[in-house]
């Protein structure tokens, strides 16, 4: 399977108002990609359309609420209006709730599951026969590590994004029986700082943090980028991410005594806040129509994502790792 370079690619990416899905759109089009940017925020559109243009960017724009099937195909069909053909769909929009799961209302959990499930599902199937004309092209989905792993607090957010990597499971395999050159590609971040946890329905009483450490969005875009030119099953974003992971194979029941002891008090900040503090659970916040979040301070880098890009150092690595478990072998055995 074999992709087109960026700057040859029409690149749809929803949920381009803030955060990763912002910051995705700002790549594509420095790398000389045409890109339609949605999202519920005008005004977030209007300015990273604005800041695109600014650098000799391609870009137009397209309001849309993925809850409705029709807007989401409305933006597939705005692509197409526009630049003629589709070659990447990449979908990001998310909303999280912070509440033990006996304090969340039923139309509460239904609309986590309608954004963050049932949206995603709607972005797949309005860019599938788009790509399939095509002959070839890339849906890359924001899921999260909370797809392999759910936090205490978050419920509503880990149960769909349990569903996205079942459903894009499915779907990658059928277009793979069907033998369409089609990349279907997960991306799992860690904690990202991002105006999510400004933008979070909260019944903590307080804000609403990450569990440290927090990674730059521009990692998770980064990703996005790679997976558009190479093929890529999954993507774990940040080396948290990937250690949790890793102990969740091995041992749930370690995780869980991780979490009753760090879990719970990580996710929340010294900063009181109301239920009914301004959130985007159901309408956007403009002023958060940006990219960082307000844990800056607490961003580290993440060394192991370039292994992922990089076959010939991943298998290095592999192989690093192996001489030496063989010589510890070897040591253990002259010692005995």
């Amino acid at each position: 399977m074999q992709l087109k370079p960026i700057n040859q690619q029409v690149v749809s990416v929803v949920g381009a108002s803030s955060g990763i899905g912002r910051e995705t759109a700002l790549q594509f089009a420095r790398r000389g990609a045409k890109v339609v940017v949605s999202a519920r925020s005008e005004s977030g559109l209007k300015s990273v359309v604005e800041e695109i243009r600014s650098f000799g960017g391609e870009a137009t724009s397209i309001v849309a609420d993925v809850q409705e099937f029709d807007q989401v195909n409305a933006i597939a069909d705005k692509t197409i209006e526009t630049f003629g053909r589709l070659d990447t769909w990449v979908h990001t929009p998310a909303v999280g709730l912070f509440a033990t799961f006996d304090n969340t209302k039923p139309e509460e959990f239904k609309h986590v599951i309608d954004v963050d499930l049932v949206g995603q599902a709607y972005g797949a199937m309005a860019a599938l026969p788009h790509l399939k004309r095509e002959g070839r092209g890339a849906l890359i989905h924001i899921s999260s590590m909370e797809g392999r792993r759910s936090l205490p607090y978050q419920s509503a957010y880990a149960a769909a994004k349990h569903g996205v990597e079942g459903f894009v499971e499915s779907m990658r395999i059928e277009l793979q029986h069907d033998k369409w050159p089609i990349s279907v590609t997960s991306i799992k971040p860690g904690v990202i700082n991002t105006p999510f946890w400004n933008n979070g329905l909260t019944k903590l009483g307080v804000k609403p943090a990450g569990i440290p450490p927090y990674y730059d969005p521009r990692l998770v875009a980064d990703a996005v980028i790679y997976a558009a030119e190479h093929p890529t099953r999954d993507f774990l974003v940040g080396d948290a991410a990937k250690a949790i992971d890793l102990l969740q194979r091995i041992s749930p029941g370690l995780v869980d005594s991780l979490l009753l002891q760090f879990g719970f008090d990580l996710q929340r900040s010294s900063e009181t806040k109301s239920e009914n503090a301004p959130n985007n659970f159901y309408q956007p916040v403009p002023e958060h129509d940006r990219i960082d979040g307000d844990y800056k301070n607490q961003v580290i880098p993440s060394f192991f994502d370039a292994l992922d890009k990089n076959p010939l150092l991943q298998w290095g690595a592999i192989a690093v790792t192996g001489a030496l478990a063989l010589l510890a072998v070897q040591t253990l055995n002259n010692k005995g």
